[in-house]
């Protein structure tokens, strides 16, 4: 009897508890490098914010306007590819997960059938 329980638990573990232990760990793996992502962005952003407000304070002229609007130009071409880059890193990440999970539940659900087999 003690063995068949045994099995029962091992049949469990292996089939069930493993797996989702498994997917929960890379499903925290996951929002970590998500929020890590959007956190950079936001501070990225920010920074560029403030720099660009800056730049509109120094304005005391016709010249320092004419700079001041370059800066600007500037700021919004690298603020777009920023953006762009962003967007395929948490593009990237996201893929990366949704393959990493696909495989660990194709994984879990031969396991699962191999179990239920013995």
């Amino acid at each position: 009897m003690n063995k068949a329980v045994e099995k029962t638990n091992q049949q469990l573990e292996s089939a069930f508890v493993t797996p989702m232990r498994s997917y929960t760990l890379a499903a925290l793996d996951y929002y970590e490098l998500l929020v890590s992502a959007q956190l950079d962005a936001a501070r990225a952003y920010s920074d560029m914010t403030i720099a660009q407000a800056r730049v509109w304070l120094d304005v005391k002229d016709a010249e320092g306007f004419k700079k001041a609007m370059d800066s600007q130009q500037k700021t919004a071409t690298d603020l777009m590819e920023r953006i762009k880059g962003d967007s395929e890193k948490v593009t990237s990440i996201s893929q990366s997960f949704m393959e990493d999970s696909q495989k660990r539940a194709e994984e879990s659900t031969k396991k699962a059938v191999e179990a239920v087999k013995q």
